[in-house]
């Protein structure tokens, strides 16, 4: 949501109307961007905004817009002042910083839970995908029992991504026919590239994609890349297998094309699998029903419980390797969103956990949640072993900041004695080593002659001694009352 320029006024004119429907954004916003110039540094103006957005209790990204010069540099470290952390550096208008902003808005959406709102009336995306002269067009004419479509054996004949809504069973569907895609060294007509980008767009608005491949050369290098876009999009797959009429031993070839699915694309692993002729009407029966699962399996919602159950199973059977020595502590696991299923895990330097491991947790979250082919998001988010350090925070709602006066006293107490760096550690310790204390107002001395003193010292009673003035040596130890 863009919105304008906040004003602090507060009478009926147009920058205080403006500024209204600024206060509206925020309250619809999940992630707030807070918009600063760098180059005039921070303004009064900007202090009363920050101070009105610290009242929310949302994500706030700072972003110095105008960074590209030197000029900036004093504007981004000013934007520390406003209490929202590392300032995002970036230029709107140089496109430069958007990698940042983009992990930016990644960490500050991780714990933001997306309701998905049940629309019955609202169609289900299908995007019909695959290389040229695949029978696309064809399929859809065959679902629909029309030929809405133009077909014919040359390739190439669409052009453009076409959407044809269509009931199925009381569900309404819209089925995308979009473009043939052939290897990028191929493409070299503007009209192909701008067919490409196209398709690439079907796929990014589509919920379910249905890869459609010749039966004789399916899982060429074209058809890997297409169904990996699927998955890094995050979209349910359905594999097709076309022209299956023409097939003399079908159970031999449908168990070959299935392993090597699985292995060629192991992420996807489990991915249902339709054989059919859509020139023939054999097997087109059975695409919907595969459509319709891949689409339930898609928008899957795991309790909490379950999801910490199966932690502590997967983490015991599989614990987590160590990193320099020490081990890698799993707190828990939350889903944040569904459509594709989105997890966090929370853990103790979750950063350093490696991906061997983050693909065994996201393989056993698919079987263990009969997940098949479904693409699974699962990010990590870390901290201190120590809850009362910086960064350390408990999980859940938040006990003690790092650097809050609300922790335990010895811890902060601690924190505050002890430094990481090894010159200051040493001096440190040298300061606790215990010195002898000295009476004051008397001059220290070693012989115990009437009238001096030496430092004071544990008697053999545990009590401190020192040289009276008549030369008798005082311990400093009651002597018990008479009875």
């Amino acid at each position: 949501i863009d919105t304008a320029g906040y004003e602090d006024v507060t009478d009926d004119s147009l920058e205080a109307r403006m500024r209204e429907q600024t206060e509206a954004g925020i309250e619809d916003a999940d992630v707030i961007l807070f918009m600063m110039d760098a180059r005039e540094g921070v303004t009064s103006l900007d202090e009363i905004f920050a101070e009105r957005l610290r009242r929310q209790d949302k994500p706030v990204i700072l972003l110095a817009n105008k960074s590209e010069s030197r000029e900036s540099g004093g504007g981004v470290g000013e934007a520390y002042s406003l209490g929202f952390g590392e300032p995002v550096a970036i230029s709107a208008e140089h496109g430069e910083g958007m990698a940042d902003l983009y992990a930016a808005l990644v960490t500050a959406s991780a714990d933001i839970f997306i309701e998905e709102i049940d629309e019955p009336d609202k169609p289900i995306r299908i995007a019909i995908i695959g290389r040229p002269n695949a029978g696309k067009s064809t399929l859809i004419n065959r679902l629909i029992g029309e030929d809405r479509l133009l077909t014919g054996p040359e390739a190439g004949i669409t052009r453009d991504s076409i959407s044809v809504d269509w009931e199925y069973e009381g569900q309404n569907i819209r089925l995308v026919d979009t473009a043939g895609m052939r290897r990028k060294a191929r493409v070299q007509e503007k009209l192909e590239k701008l067919s490409v980008a196209d398709t690439i767009r079907a796929i990014t608005f589509a919920e379910v994609v249905v890869v459609v491949m010749d039966k004789d050369n399916a899982f060429d290098v074209q058809d890997l890349q297409l169904a990996d876009l699927v998955e890094r999009e995050g979209r349910a797959l359905v594999y097709v297998a076309s022209k299956w009429d023409l097939e003399e031993n079908p159970q031999a070839r449908m168990a070959e094309l299935k392993r090597m699915a699985d292995d060629k694309l192991p992420q996807l692993k489990g991915s249902p699998f339709v054989a059919l002729s859509a020139h023939s009407g054999r097997g087109v029966e059975r695409l919907m029903p595969a459509v319709l699962k891949a689409h339930e399996l898609w928008s899957v919602k795991v309790k909490t419980k379950d999801l910490n159950d199966w932690l502590s199973m997967a983490t015991q059977r599989h614990p987590p390797p160590a990193v320099d020595g020490k081990r890698i502590k799993t707190k828990y696991m939350a889903q944040t969103k569904a459509r594709p299923p989105t997890f966090v895990l929370f853990a103790s330097r979750g950063g350093n956990l490696p991906d061997h491991y983050l693909r065994y947790l996201t393989n056993s979250i698919r079987e263990s949640f009969d997940l098949p082919g479904v693409p699974i998001r699962l990010t990590v988010k870390g901290g201190s072993e120590n809850p009362y350090a910086a960064g350390g925070a408990k999980s859940g709602p938040e006990r003690y900041k790092g650097d809050a006066k609300t922790a335990p006293r010895k811890v902060r107490k601690k924190e505050e004695q002890e430094s990481h760096l090894p010159g200051k550690a040493l001096e440190q310790k040298k300061t606790r080593v215990a010195k002898p204390r000295v009476i004051s107002g008397v001059k220290a001395s070693s012989s115990k002659k009437a009238g001096s003193s030496v430092a004071i010292q544990k008697g053999a009673r545990g009590g401190a001694r020192q040289v009276s003035r008549s030369g008798r040596i005082r311990t400093g130890q009651k002597h018990a009352p008479k009875k």
